[in-house]
């Protein structure tokens, strides 16, 4: 068997990196602008349209990488297909999370909805590989 027909290893979990990992340089491409806009090779020089790209572009580096870690992780152990229902929710939530908080600094139902399914995905992805190391699963 050459490489070309061995299997993926995480195939759920590939598919939601490869989206996240455009939608991360979608966020990336729009700062370097913002920066040349506002004079700010560091911070944001006080430009709140740079200070909210800034923002949604750390949100995301913080959460993104460890729910994909939970994910591929219970994938490996058995959870199979069923890694869709942690994937799909968290390309969903990092999409309305960028939008809710791309417009304002302020609350908003979509940066709240964001905000809810990363941290719901690392929860729920934590605990099932918690039950998967314990054997509860």
């Amino acid at each position: 068997m050459d490489a070309m027909d061995a299997a993926i290893p995480f195939p759920v979990t590939a598919l939601y990196a490869g989206l996240l990992a455009i939608l991360f340089v979608i966020l990336s491409v729009r700062i370097p602008p913002l920066r040349y806009k506002a004079k700010a090779g560091i911070g944001d020089g006080g430009d709140p349209t740079l200070a909210r790209a800034v923002r949604v572009h750390a949100n995301f580096a913080e959460h993104v990488p460890l729910a994909l870690i939970v994910m591929a992780l219970a994938e490996a152990n058995g959870l199979g297909p069923w890694t869709h229902l942690l994937g799909a929710p968290l390309v969903i939530g990092r999409i309305a999370h960028a939008q809710g908080l791309g417009r304002s600094t302020g609350p908003s139902a979509l940066r709240a909805v964001g905000m809810g399914t990363a941290w719901g995905v690392i929860a729920i992805g934590g605990l099932i590989c918690l039950a998967q190391s314990l054997r509860l699963i």
